[in-house]
Order: C-alpha cells, then sequence, then structure tokens
C-alpha cells in the first residue's frame, strides 16, 4: 500500500511541524512519508525542542528550519499548524489548534510535545486502518 504524503506545516518551522515529523518518522514511517514547513522559518531549532524530543527518543539535532519552498510539492494531507486558513487546490488539510511554545518555558514545550505526539499517534493509527487503498481520505 502507497504511503501517505503528509506535511506539517506552522509558522516557524522550528517547534510544532518539526516534533510533528520527528513523531511520524519515529511511529509511522510504515504509512507516511513525513515531511514539515515553516511559513515564515527562524532558521534554526530551539535547544528546547531538541531536548523535549531527545526525552522521547527522537533525534532532532541535526534539523533544519525550512520553508514552503523546500516541501514536497506533491502532499496528500498538509497538518496545519499555523492558525491561518490555508487551503491548497487538491490536498486535504486537517487543522491542529496546538500553543506555539517559542520563548516559552520547558514546561510548555514538554506540553506541546505531548498534545503532538497523541495527535500524530492518532494520524498514524487512522492511516494504519484504512482498507481499499483510498488513501487519506478513507483513514480522515
Amino acid at each position: 500500500m502507497d504511503r501517505s504524503r503528509v506535511l506539517f506545516l506552522c509558522i516557524g518551522n522550528a517547534c510544532r511541524s518539526q516534533m510533528a515529523e520527528g513523531f511520524a518518522r519515529a511511529y509511522g514511517s510504515d504509512v507516511m512519508e513525513a515531511c514539515s514547513a515553516g511559513l515564515f522559518p527562524a532558521g534554526f531549532i530551539p535547544p528546547l525542542t531538541i531536548k523535549v524530543m531527545q526525552e522521547k527518543n527522537i533525534d532532532l539535532s541535526a534539523a533544519l528550519s525550512k520553508g514552503l519552498a523546500a516541501a514536497p510539492k506533491k502532499i496528500d494531507l498538509l497538518i496545519n499548524m499555523t492558525g491561518q486558513k490555508i487551503s491548497p487546490p487538491g490536498v486535504m488539510v486537517e487543522e491542529w489548534k496546538i500553543t506555539d511554545p517559542i520563548g516559552m518555558s520547558e514546561q510548555v514545550f514538554r506540553q506541546v510535545a505531548a498534545e503532538i505526539e497523541q495527535r500524530v499517534m492518532r494520524l498514524v493509527l487512522m492511516l494504519r486502518a484504512r482498507q481499499g487503498g483510498e488513501g487519506v481520505a478513507r483513514a480522515l
């Protein structure tokens, strides 16, 4: 069965979308090709993003903050964490309202990571449950 191409999008591609991509690669590489981007790339990954993900045994130390130009041109599902309305033609969009932890405490980073981990796990389970090769639309 083909893997779904999933783009996790946030503002700076420094915290939330990086976390989501990390969890998706760790937990769901059998059902999705995960990537991430930011509308306005921060150009760095905050140390707290790397630290809280390392606590989950996911290494983001080599991750790079990137913009939409670096994202694959063809995706099946866009996970939008920007808070802005985005609707690319022919792409399913799922809105995730998740606090942007940039500039906040380590505890907030951990809470955000836990919420993203739960949502990614749910997405992975839904994609695994799909039947008949109907792709993301069937899973969601």
